[in-house]
């Protein structure tokens, strides 16, 4: 019995389409999951933004109904809380339909030199970024088994989970290998019920959390073009929101079908 359909019939626009779908995006309310969002809702998805300031994903689901094809709306979501995650995706499935598709963005990354970092704070970052990602991920799992139609799980990985990068963020850099690995094991535990897993690994992107971590770090430039991170770029520019969902969209649709376990870098040559 074949578990993931073949596609190579359908035409791009058909492969490429989410309508009938339902998508949650946690850490949705503005950065890399608001993109996310809005490119999942563009290609036809029915999304809901869960992030932990309820009010933001309120407002971000209203930004996007001019834009999106599908319905979108926004929800309270602490993704280290079981009991919120539970009942964001039971609100996405009674307002949008069955989730079929689950993005794991939430993440945090405070910058703290291993010497001087707190337990509270080594537990607060695995907490959200590897925790977050398995209570997410086991939320999505039970709603998808339970409605036997496969589905997709995207992680949001960072190029930190390949390598080490700039002091302070052991912590980080721990967490999104957790999260590259367990991409990997639940992709292969969740193969036979028809779940893709798969991760996408952004390089250095202009949101508006990574910049008010570039401006609390000493060693940064006067400018966002001196960042280090930015000039690692072997394409000649910063990285944008937009050029990681395009990514997480092709992952969620049915153009990647063939696909999961895998973490694709999105980091303009970075970690070559």
């Amino acid at each position: 019995m074949n578990i993931i359909a073949d596609v190579s019939t359908r035409s791009i626009p058909e492969l490429v389409s989410l309508n009938g779908r339902t998508a949650v995006v946690t850490g949705g309310g503005q950065g890399l999951g608001f993109a996310i969002a809005a490119r999942l809702s563009e290609a036809g998805a029915n999304v809901l933004i869960g992030d932990i300031n309820g009010d933001l994903a309120s407002s971000a689901a209203k930004r996007l109904e001019t834009t999106a094809s599908g319905k979108v709306i926004g929800a309270f979501m602490d993704v280290t809380d079981t009991s919120t995650v539970e009942q964001a995706a039971a609100l996405a499935e009674s307002e949008l339909g069955k989730i079929g598709i689950w993005v794991n963005n939430a993440g945090i990354f405070p910058s703290v030199k291993l010497s001087e970092m707190t337990d509270e704070t080594w537990n607060a970052v695995l907490s959200v970024n590897a925790g977050g990602t398995f209570i997410g991920s086991r939320e999505a799992a039970r709603h998808m088994c339970k409605a036997g139609r496969g589905g997709v799980i995207v992680n949001v990985v960072s190029t930190a989970g390949f390598k080490g990068v700039a002091p302070g963020l052991a912590a980080y850099v721990s967490s999104k290998h957790a999260v590259r690995g367990l991409t990997k094991q639940m992709a292969l535990e969740l193969a036979s019920q028809g779940i893709r897993v798969l991760g996408v690994a952004p390089t250095f992107c202009v949101t508006e959390g990574n910049m008010k971590a570039a401006a609390d770090n000493p060693d940064r430039g006067e400018v966002s073009s001196d960042i280090p991170a930015v000039l690692s770029s072997r394409l000649g520019r910063v990285g944008v929101p937009d050029d990681i969902a395009r990514v997480v969209l092709f992952c969620a649709s049915d153009m990647a079908m063939f696909m999961t376990g895998s973490t694709l870098l999105v980091d303009a040559g970075e970690t070559i």
